[in-house]
């Protein structure tokens, strides 16, 4: 019988459950406010990961939001080593972080279209 999931989909899903873990627990900087792992899309040679984050800010500003990647980004390398230390694999892929505005793009999207339906229809 094949496996449901490849390999890199099911140690993908580990990753982002892990890293979801060590973001709120290990990860000590005060700037960094709520994080969430959206996924996580491994390289086919699992060398690399690119982590998709969504960063929960009250005002939107975009500046907070790129501190914060750029806070996750330099502490790649303490994530990577923590993530290690839990994973049953030989060699752990490089972390990149981006960010991920689907959450912000699904609420403007949804903004349009209740607009439209208090529009009275045209004739």
């Amino acid at each position: 019988m094949p496996a449901e999931f490849s390999r890199t989909q099911r140690l993908g899903e580990q990753i982002q459950r892990d890293l979801a873990l060590l973001i709120q627990r290990e990860l000590r900087d005060p700037r960094v406010g709520m994080i969430t792992v959206n996924f996580v899309e491994l390289s086919k040679d699992l060398a690399y990961a690119d982590v998709n984050v969504t960063v929960l800010v009250p005002d939107d500003s975009a500046d907070k939001i790129v501190e914060t990647m750029t806070i996750l980004n330099e502490a790649a390398s303490f994530l990577r080593t923590q993530l290690g230390r839990g994973l049953k694999i030989r060699k752990v892929p490089h972390l990149r972080f981006h960010y991920d505005d689907s959450l912000k793009r699904g609420a403007h999207i949804n903004a349009l279209i209740h607009q439209a339906m208090r529009q009275p229809p045209s004739d």
